[in-house]
């Protein structure tokens, strides 16, 4: 066959348009769907031309079809997450609770006073409310937010520079990678730190420290190893040795938790204990960094919080300004604190409406109820075990904490467990489990009670097709 007549097999884009059904595909708009099907169609046609082979009857409306239901699925949308990890970073870390996002939807549809002050009339102070609200959170005498993490470390190291003084003393069994290739070094070196490295990776103590000091010593910087743990034959200073050392120099002390625990881990679950940024302040550290996207329970931000002197240097560094949150990330997180600080009360054991932290404390017992309720809901041919498993905090806390959960084993006669798992990810409302062992599980820690239901019109719909 000549290339001509390969290139008349090949539909135009008015053609395919045409036999598409454009409400196959909500919500894509229009002119989006029309550019899928141009960028398609053209990379159908450079495939003819190469091969001088005409496409099948059907094929460019099935390609195309196939293309577009690929870009609708990678839209942000809400998943089920039943994969018993709390903190999953590849389903957006932690779900935010109800006060913050009422309040995220009335602050987004409304002018609102962020650079304003009212009782003046006047230009206002940016996030004033938020960094009150974040220094008593932390009981700490000033803190501040700005976008993520790392970013937060990198304008703390650039607020401690100064002529003459740009060395950063580390351990390096602290020279961690926090996820996405991102380091500790190469953060460093993005804020014009220098890294100086002490000790060994697995033994580091105080006179390391002290030697490393020069007239250069910008700081000392400790990251919490809050991704991995070291075992065996190993040494590292106490918090409070440091903090006495880096005091008695001169010298600030910063330290990197991530993960930004506010209560007693310990006391919501059998796991082990993370540090708070209370107990780290209160040991001597001058400033302190965490995530308030991960245990914390809020959006994805950067908090630091200490001597108010830092603080200020912080705010002052003109790189604040690039990593500032904007007033639906403070909206959300001035929400979140505030939520904290509602339970915080006397001796009250009032857990915040933090969905993190309600799962973290989920009875066993509750869980084993809505999976026996599930399972004898279940249509044939499908069926389930009720299993006992473990769940994990994930987002790179605790690695060692193993969460006792349960979960549902399911088994159909005509689909395999990893059949299983793709319907239910391609359903109306996206379910992600996990597969262990050739079965298909649904851990339910990480489930909310009132998607049980949605959890189970989905295993309806799968099991009939």
């Amino acid at each position: 066959m000549s290339l001509q007549e390969a290139m008349r097999s090949l539909p135009s884009v008015e053609k395919i348009l045409q036999q598409l059904d454009p409400t196959d595909f909500d919500p894509l708009p229009r002119p989006l769907v029309a550019d899928v099907v141009r960028d398609e169609v053209a990379a159908l046609r450079d495939r003819v031309r190469e091969s001088e082979k005409p496409l099948e009857d059907g094929e460019a409306l099935r390609l195309v079809t196939d293309a577009l239901l690929q870009v609708r699925s990678s839209r942000l949308q809400p998943v089920i997450n039943a994969t018993g990890v709390l903190i999953h970073t590849n389903l957006g870390r932690s779900p935010v609770g109800p006060r913050a996002a009422d309040a995220l939807r009335t602050i987004a549809t409304s002018y609102n006073n962020l650079e304003f002050d009212l009782p003046t009339g006047q230009r206002g102070k940016r996030a004033g409310y938020l960094e009150r609200l974040l220094a008593t959170l932390t009981e700490a005498p000033a803190a501040v937010a700005v976008n993520n993490c790392a970013s937060a470390l990198v304008v703390i190291l650039k607020s401690l520079i100064s002529e003459g003084k740009t060395e950063v003393i580390v351990s390096r069994g602290e020279l961690v990678e926090i996820g996405g290739g991102f380091r500790v070094p190469e953060i460093m070196e993005a804020s014009s730190a220098t890294l100086v490295e002490v000790g060994a990776t697995n033994k580091t103590n105080v006179g390391d420290y002290e030697k490393a000091i020069t007239e250069r010593t910008a700081g000392f910087l400790k990251v919490h190893r809050s991704n991995f743990y070291l075992g065996g034959f190993t040494e590292e200073p106490s918090t409070e040795d440091l903090a006495e050392l880096a005091e008695s120099k001169g010298i600030p002390f910063v330290e990197d938790l991530g993960s930004g625990a506010m209560m007693q881990t310990d006391q919501l679950a059998p796991i082990e204990h993370e540090p708070t940024p209370m107990e780290v302040l209160g040991k001597g550290v001058g400033l302190v960094c965490f995530s308030g996207d991960k245990l914390l329970g809020g959006p994805q931000s950067g908090i630091i919080a200490g001597r108010a002197d830092l603080v200020a240097a912080v705010k002052k560094e003109p790189f604040f300004r690039a990593v500032r949150c904007d007033k639906l990330i403070l909206t959300v997180l001035q929400e979140t604190v505030t939520e904290y600080l509602a339970a915080r009360h006397g001796d009250s054991k009032e857990l915040p409406n933090i969905p993190v932290i309600r799962a973290l404390a989920l009875p066993v017992a509750e869980l084993r109820a809505r999976a026996e309720a599930m399972a004898s809901q279940l249509p044939a041919p499908l069926t389930a075990d009720i299993v006992d498993s473990k769940a994990t905090t994930g987002g790179g806390t605790m690695p060692k904490s193993e969460i006792p959960s349960i979960a549902l084993r399911l088994s159909h006669p005509d689909l395999k467990a990893e059949q299983l798992a793709t319907r239910l990810r391609h359903g109306a409302s996206p379910i992600v489990g996990y597969v262990e062992d050739d079965s298909f599980h649904l851990d339910l820690r990480t489930v909310f009670a009132e998607q049980d239901e949605v959890v189970l019109e989905a295993l309806h719909a799968t099991s009939a097709t």
